[in-house]
């Protein structure tokens, strides 16, 4: 059962690092490594732990905390519900879902039979399209007739995870990091492994209302405006209200470990660190006393402050890479060690691979690094 047991690793700085390729078998094991980023000061948090899995708790007018349980390291996901009157009846509007698992049913239903008090969910929004986040939307959209509301690239991303099309394939990926280094064996324990995808997601809708940089959605009595980030997902989506002053910040902001960066097969000259922290320094033009309210970790204030610190870990790591590309021309499998600074077992190499080729693009987009494919068709990368 989804939960007994979980999967142990460490060293990466990762956020749903899942969302490539898992384990096959009977455990739904998951590796999701972290690495700590150092905490500012400045941060504050209101609340001092978390709901238990099944209760909720108010952190705003109209604006409900819970949080479901996950099999990984990273152990839970943060969901919210928000007060969504619709055509003069009361409702209930879900940010992201959790797993598509049986414990996460029932504590929906656990959740939506107590705390609705008589009210139906009338939409879902979903930020992105990693199974934590998206995973249990078919069986709440077709329990409780709910809409789902999303960005078109992460909504037909889900899909393409789902059947492992459109470069998300076993396939697909042992070919990238084959490109980058990765030995054979390594290679065959990853085609070994199959697609966990769509056992977190075992469904989804067919249908969604299309959510665009800028909208500004009507979620009950208050205003809530969509703020479209890059690099973690293909368009996650963040919501702001002025109104409140919260940042219902999905993964793009999180209180304690770095976001997940990674160079995909779907897009494999990508440059998706350079995104991500283009991203974040607009998260500046919010108020610095923002209520952030991440998809991991406690709810915090002091958004300015954490840009600054996650932009300074990234800084260090490509400095760190770059020493390394000093000494010879190198491929992403052989820094990982110099990016993670420990040995790596299978299953975290895979995501470490990801982050690697990431961290070797902004180089060499930024003119600090040269790429060139060797005669055995492997990318190395030197220091300019």
């Amino acid at each position: 059962m989804v939960g007994e047991k979980r999967f142990r690793s460490g060293g990466l700085p990762v956020c749903c690092a899942a969302a490539i390729i898992g384990a096959a078998g009977p455990i739904l094991a998951w590796p999701s490594p972290l690495r700590r980023v150092p905490q500012p000061t400045a941060l504050e948090f209101p609340f001092d732990t978390a709901p238990a899995p099944g209760a909720v708790r108010e952190v705003a007018p109209g604006l409900a905390w819970l949080r479901m349980p996950l099999p990984f390291d990273l152990d839970h996901i943060n969901l919210w519900l928000l007060d969504d009157e619709q055509e003069g009846r009361a409702a209930l509007a879900l940010v992201d879902t959790g797993l598509g698992d049986a414990a996460t049913q029932a504590l929906h239903a656990q959740v939506l039979g107590s705390a609705a008090q008589g009210r139906r969910l009338a939409r879902l929004l979903v930020t992105h399209y990693h199974p934590d986040h998206a995973g249990c939307a078919a069986w709440l959209a077709e329990r409780h007739g709910a809409e789902l509301w999303m960005t078109r690239g992460e909504f037909l991303t889900v899909h393409a995870a789902r059947t492992g099309s459109a470069g998300y394939s076993v396939a697909e990926q042992i070919g990238l990091f084959r490109a980058h280094g990765l030995d054979e064996d390594a290679a065959r324990a990853l085609h070994s492994r199959g697609n966990l995808y769509g056992r977190m997601v075992p469904g989804f809708p067919a249908a969604h209302r299309r959510v665009l940089e800028g909208d500004v959605l009507r979620i009950g009595a208050r205003s809530w405006r969509a703020i479209v980030g890059y690099g973690h997902a293909p368009e996650h989506l963040s919501l702001y209200s002025p109104e409140l002053n919260v940042l219902v910040a999905g993964d793009m902001l999180l209180p304690k470990i770095s976001t997940h960066v990674a160079v995909r097969p779907v897009d494999p000259m990508s440059n998706p660190l350079r995104m991500f922290l283009d991203s974040i320094a607009r998260l500046r033009e919010l108020p610095e006393d923002v209520l952030v309210l991440p998809s991991h970790g406690l709810p915090f204030r002091g958004a300015h402050a954490r840009i600054a610190a996650l932009e300074a870990h990234h800084a260090a790591r490509l400095e760190a890479l770059e020493a390394v590309l000093r000494e010879a021309p190198r491929a992403a499998a052989e820094v990982l060690e110099a990016l993670f600074r420990r040995r790596l077992d299978s299953g975290a190499m895979f995501f470490a691979m990801g982050e690697a080729i990431a961290h070797l693009h902004f180089l060499y987009y930024a003119g600090r690094a040269e790429r060139r494919t060797g005669a055995d068709g492997v990318v190395r990368f030197a220091a300019l």
